[in-house]
């Protein structure tokens, strides 16, 4: 195939992602609203711990709610799976057939960044929701934000394929930029984790009643939400700090010092602070739980801020992030 109708290739790829991501989410809401209500949620949080703050790092909650869903729910769970195991691969094409058609890596800009980081945060999930099948019930939460980031990025962000710039030509582009991507799709995971654990923990300090919300109710429990936060920020957190000291490197060799202070430098370094904050603030009394999670919701919008603000108005080093 040409060039050209490699990168006709990666265009209909993205927008068959989008359309499988879409059917998914369907299909997750088909299996959230036609489930059975779940048992309370005080019996799914550990003996004598407060529903506003989950029993510990390890305390043994089960992953789902006790459910006996009939066939036809399980199935649109499984349906729903299928689908965003295409979307995923259709999306993978998408970076693929970019990466052939231009010859190079294909994370080169915005609209290739970003639509790697997409692509890490499903891949996340479906290795969370085989692992442990009661996480499907995320998939609304997680595939919905998919979905909208993939038509903003495909809105917005979206450039012709071309070879890179100058200041990109260098082999710590595989480096540096690939663990920011990996880092930066793993929090996503974990951001949209922490947003659900503060609705489902208010919905436990509540009491979890058939007044408040079916939708809350069919969520795992807070304190599998929490953990599930926990877990991949502690996966993602050293692969940003690798990422955060590879570029430093290649800043090095690039412009002659390791540390300028440029605003994608400095918002990188904030995000930084920000996880080391969330994963200290977990494991230290009084901040457990709510405010901890609140720590790691605002570290995922340093993040897209980093992404989006610092690229697309501030001017820096950097600035060519948002162009071929």
């Amino acid at each position: 195939m040409t060039a050209d109708q490699l990168s006709g290739l990666s265009d209909t790829l993205f927008s068959a992602s989008v359309g499988l991501y879409s059917l998914a989410v369907v299909a997750f809401c088909a299996q959230l609203a036609f489930g059975r209500r779940p048992a309370p949620a005080r019996a799914l949080v550990g003996a004598g711990a407060p529903a506003d703050e989950p029993a510990g790092p390890d305390a043994h909650t089960p992953d789902t709610p006790a459910l006996d869903d009939p066939p036809a729910v399980r199935r649109w769970g499984q349906v729903a799976m299928l689908l965003t195991v295409l979307g995923a691969l259709t999306h993978a094409g998408v970076l693929v057939a970019r990466g052939l058609a231009v010859d190079r890596l294909p994370w080169g800009n915005m609209y290739e960044f970003a639509t790697a980081v997409v692509l890490v945060a499903v891949v996340a999930f479906v290795v969370l929701a085989v692992r442990s099948p009661g996480l499907r019930h995320l998939g609304m939460f997680v595939l919905a934000p998919v979905v909208v980031s993939l038509v903003a990025i495909g809105l917005f962000l979206y450039v012709e394929g071309a070879p890179l710039v100058a200041a990109l030509r260098s082999s710590w582009l595989a480096v540096h930029v690939t663990t920011a991507i990996l880092g930066f799709g793993v929090f996503f995971v974990s951001g949209i984790a922490s947003v659900l654990y503060l609705v489902r923990s208010r919905f436990e300090a509540r009491g979890g009643d058939a007044s408040s919300s079916r939708l809350v109710a069919r969520i795992p429990s807070a304190a599998t939400l929490d953990r599930v936060a926990h877990r991949t920020a502690v996966f993602g957190f050293p692969i940003w700090t690798f990422a955060v000291i590879a570029g430093a490197i290649w800043a090095e060799s690039a412009w002659g010092r390791f540390w300028g202070w440029d605003p994608k430098e400095t918002w990188a370094f904030i995000a930084w602070v920000v996880y080391a904050a969330y994963l200290h603030a977990r494991t230290t009394a009084g901040w457990r739980g709510r405010p901890a999670a609140w720590v790691n919701v605002v570290g995922l919008g340093v993040m897209v801020f980093n992404l989006l603000y610092v690229n697309m108005v501030s001017s820096g080093l950097h600035s060519y992030g948002g162009v071929n």
